[in-house]
């Protein structure tokens, strides 16, 4: 069995945590929850997370600046940036992926998570090719 991914899932709405950590968990990902970006980068420092997902705007450390720290930390890492309030976003982000909150369905955000989880750990190496062993000249 592979082992279970994990997701640093953050915002300040708690309902909507909630939520999102339900429909995570029942796709089989670790869930770490998370209400402010300071708890998330506290978190993150921990080690262990393989994907970022953040709300944009919350109080002190919005998604924005939560995502520019983790990649200063580890550029390499997933980030996903989602807003109620900003239908589109044109300011510079480093997150790898911007959705506004309603505009986009379930089955697109999980899509979207597995394509940047698979990006991270590179594509699947092929099986080694099979050598026909040689008949023994006998």
């Amino acid at each position: 069995m592979k082992p279970k991914r994990t997701i640093l899932c953050v915002d300040d709405n708690e309902q909507s945590l909630s939520i999102r950590k339900v429909m995570l968990e029942t796709r089989g990902y670790r869930v770490v929850a998370c209400t402010s970006g300071e708890e998330a980068l506290h978190r993150f420092r921990q080690g262990g997370v393989d994907l970022v997902l953040t709300d944009l705007i919350m109080p002190g450390l919005d998604g924005t600046k939560l995502i520019d720290e983790i990649k200063g930390l580890s550029p390499q890492t997933p980030a996903i940036l989602l807003s109620g309030k900003v239908r589109i976003y044109d300011r510079d982000t480093r997150a790898d992926v911007f959705l506004a909150k309603g505009m986009y369905a379930p089955a697109d955000l999980l899509e979207r998570i597995r394509l940047l989880l698979v990006r991270k750990r590179g594509p699947k190496r092929a099986p080694s090719p099979r050598v026909p062993s040689q008949p023994s000249a006998a």
